[in-house]
């Protein structure tokens, strides 16, 4: 579904471009500079027409339809454009799903986060952190987990236990190759203040 709305998308944005560029030549062919340089059979305005003429342009706007018509058609462009927009930024919110091995099995990338999240913060002398999992082309992804350390608690304590959860995960998205990243930072000390 995903690589169809893509497909989609590209080929509105593609006809849309094509249409201005050929406007845009076909506007600036009406400068005799261009347009002797232009082949024979290119369609060519003749000297001295403009896009929209003043006359035809007060006979439709004489007539009755020409101003609901033209809000109308703003207004749709406007809601449909908006409707996109905000369909867009939902489905990037919910972020795409991960196809598992079983057959009809998917996860979100966010519950792979929170259940990293999880297995950090269960590691002994870590007392805060975060993991967040981003997916890469090519069946990779990619684990960065932040790591706030318990004063006192040297590195090399916990290192060994996060890299068994980073393997941990890495088995967990089989059919994915999972790089991680681990940044670790200590948490401060409570200097006591005295009044």
């Amino acid at each position: 579904m995903r690589s169809i709305r893509t497909a989609v998308d590209r080929a509105a944005l593609g006809a849309v471009g094509v249409a201005l560029l050929l406007g845009g030549v076909w506007l600036a062919a009406g400068d005799r500079a261009l347009a002797q340089r232009l082949p024979a059979w290119w369609p060519a305005p003749a000297a001295g027409t403009v896009l929209l003429d003043g006359d035809r342009l007060a006979r439709w706007r004489g007539a009755g339809w020409w101003t609901p018509a033209v809000m109308a058609a703003a207004i749709g462009l406007t809601v449909l454009f908006a409707w996109l927009s905000l369909a867009r930024l939902r489905r990037a919110g919910t972020g795409r799903r991960l196809a598992l091995p079983a057959p009809g099995c998917t996860v979100r990338p966010q519950a792979l986060s929170a259940a990293l999240t999880e297995r950090v913060l269960a590691v002994p002398g870590v007392v805060g952190g975060r993991a967040r999992v981003t997916p890469r082309r090519g069946r990779r992804l990619e684990a960065d987990l932040r790591v706030r350390l318990a004063p006192d608690t040297p590195p090399g304590a916990v290192l060994p236990a996060l890299r068994a959860v980073a393997a941990e995960a890495g088995r967990a998205a089989e059919p994915y190759t999972v790089h991680t990243r681990i940044r670790l930072s200590a948490a401060a000390h409570r200097t006591p203040h005295v009044r």
